[in-house]
């Protein structure tokens, strides 16, 4: 009786053995495990997109998308995902244009409805497609020497700038944010060689903050580029409401019909995800954490 218990307790543990062996073991043709009968499991990271045929976009946009940060958030998850490759080209929103018009991008990000309309007339756009917005806000010395807190709205924080001849940093570099400036002044527009007390800097939109942070000049700016740096600039939010605040982006883009050696499909694949459900929660949450407010909201579809 012995020995056959002994023989039997031997017999189960070898065939134990044989189950745990067999079930690393999947069918070559189906992914089934042999033993189990279940769906092998892959670890996500052992999944390998492969490279499309073209592999690179050509992404020229506006300063604010990249100097707020958003695009190094957005870009990695969807070059994870797709095996693209996307090149950033950031400028001013009218540079940001000539590149594409001179054949040197796929797409366009950008924000200056006017001039997008005028790229799309010119058959260099396939369709305007508006997906998110952001506010400008006027920043300044922390004293607001021209007492522009109050104002109902730019226009009217702009006129006080002007009465007080306090210093006033413009991009000057007809990006979207120096077009709406220059829309707020309306008709009134200053004149750089005959106002001192109007600088126009010609830069981008980082370097226009610091360069109003150290002259402790007043400044027109999107939200999400200034609380970016903001722990950097000795200045304050001194308006941030009204009608013509208000800051929309596009994406456009470019038209094969007009330039050859466009990444069609690449752009086409790019919208599509930045329209998509993935990306429109990362850029509502965007901010958030650090700021406590998001920095870009989306258009309703």
């Amino acid at each position: 009786m012995k020995k056959l218990l002994a023989l039997l307790m031997t017999l189960a543990i070898v065939l134990s053995f044989a189950a745990c062996a067999g079930g690393g073991k999947t069918d070559d043709a189906t992914g089934t495990d042999v033993v189990t009968g279940t769906d092998a499991v892959t670890p996500a990271d052992a999944v390998t997109v492969p490279a499309p045929e073209n592999p690179v976009i050509r992404l020229s946009t506006t300063t604010s998308v990249n100097d707020s940060g958003l695009l190094p958030y957005l870009l990695p998850v969807f070059e994870k995902e797709t095996g693209y490759t996307v090149e950033v080209q950031s400028a001013g929103t009218g540079a940001a244009i000539q590149k594409a018009e001179d054949g040197n991008a796929d797409l366009i990000l950008v924000h200056a409805k006017a001039s997008e309309e005028t790229f799309i007339e010119e058959g260099y756009g396939v369709e305007r497609i508006p997906f998110m917005y952001n506010y400008f806000v006027v920043v300044g010395p922390k004293d607001d020497p021209a007492a522009i807190k109050d104002s109902a709205n730019a226009a009217e924080a702009f006129g006080k700038i002007r009465d007080a001849q306090a210093k006033f940093v413009s991009r000057g570099d007809e990006s979207g944010t120096h077009k709406a400036e220059l829309k707020i002044w309306g008709d009134n527009a200053p004149d750089a060689a005959a106002d001192s007390w109007y600088i126009s800097a010609g830069q981008g939109m980082g370097a226009c903050l610091t360069m109003a942070a150290e002259q402790q000049a007043y400044c027109l700016t999107d939200k999400a580029t200034f609380l970016s740096m903001q722990a950097d600039l000795d200045l304050d939010i001194l308006l941030e409401q009204g009608d013509d605040m208000k800051n929309t982006y596009s994406l456009i883009a470019v038209n094969p019909e007009k330039i050859d050696g466009l990444n069609v499909e690449g752009a086409n694949a790019l919208i599509e995800w930045m329209l998509g459900d993935e990306a429109s929660a990362m850029i509502a949450e965007y901010g958030q954490a650090e700021y406590g407010a998001s920095l870009f909201y989306l258009l309703e579809k």
